[in-house]
């Protein structure tokens, strides 16, 4: 295995003009409102599932949500890996494990990215579930037994092809959006949330930059988390493995705490941000007390 040396931009090349759109003061009716927080279960999240037929109004939505979000929470959909290492992946150095993710996430395509958020002041979650139609079974690498594992849970590939939007079309509405900046950040900070996040966050960044390889080694991407996505990113696994009561899984520690499966698509990558989000929260004040500050930065596959 040889990964493709690149060097990542540190200012992907702008996105088109913003579309503007008028919205109402409060929120779509869809979104599900938590007056306190997720901390706790109650009714199921609806996902909103984003095609080329609703892409421009879900984007729009996403951007209304966004101002206001002190929570993202992401997941992506990928066909598999292809690169492996030749010895057991826990006796890999650092460098080796991002040199593996390196590799696949430079000759692969991502297929979904799902994205949550919460607005603990408005007290609301929202989630969108945007489907990529740049991959090509019969000519892009994947792993078979991945795709079939996707598609058991609901994933189909040939409706992405023909009904999904481009990675580029949805890299200019994340930059719309706020959620994404290559610009330092003003302000109040926000978190960022996933689950064995080291492939999501990758992916992410394959998104925003256009393509771009990922950075060549495991300073280079720590420094591009920071300057994409600030200081607050956390791994939910991370935490999970500092409270002994939880099992393993993403879907098995919410189902153990008690959340219900989102709602729309409750098998895919938006319901994996979904869980990720609720998990984190509840995970963070009531049993971690709060502070959540050692987990920062943390990524369960890289460090």
């Amino acid at each position: 295995m040889n990964p493709a040396a690149g060097m990542f931009p540190m200012f992907p090349p702008p996105p088109p003009p913003p579309f503007h759109y008028a919205f109402p003061m409060q929120p779509p009716p869809y979104f599900y409102h938590a007056p306190m927080s997720p901390v706790w279960p109650s009714s199921p999240v609806p996902v909103r599932s984003v095609w080329a037929s609703n892409f421009k109004y879900e984007s729009a939505n996403l951007r209304h949500v966004a101002r206001n979000a002190q929570y993202v929470s992401i997941a992506v959909h990928y066909p598999g890996v292809v690169h492996h290492p030749n010895q057991d992946h826990n006796a890999l150095t650092a460098e080796q494990r991002y040199a593996l993710v390196k590799a696949n996430v430079d000759d692969l395509k991502p297929l979904q990215l799902g994205i949550a958020l919460y607005d603990s002041d408005g007290g609301y979650l929202a989630a969108w579930e945007f489907n990529l139609r740049d991959f090509r079974p019969q000519a892009d690498p994947h792993d078979e037994n991945s795709l079939a594992y996707l598609a058991g849970r609901g994933l189909d590939v040939g409706a992405l092809r023909d009904h999904g939007v481009s990675a580029d079309m949805l890299r200019a509405k994340l930059f719309e959006s706020g959620l994404i900046s290559a610009r330092p950040r003003h302000g109040r900070s926000r978190s960022w949330i996933t689950y064995a996040g080291a492939y999501h966050v990758a992916y992410l960044f394959k998104i925003v930059t256009g393509g771009a390889p990922l950075p060549r080694d495991v300073a280079g991407f720590n420094g591009a988390v920071r300057r994409y996505l600030g200081d607050q990113v956390y791994d939910v696994a991370k935490l999970a493995a500092d409270c002994p009561a939880m099992p393993l899984g993403l879907e098995s520690v919410a189902d153990y705490l008690g959340f219900h499966p989102p709602l729309g698509s409750p098998r895919l990558a938006a319901a994996a941000g979904v869980r990720a989000l609720q998990v984190f929260m509840r995970l963070k004040y009531v049993e971690l007390g709060g502070d959540v500050r050692k987990y920062r930065g943390l990524l369960k596959g890289l460090h």
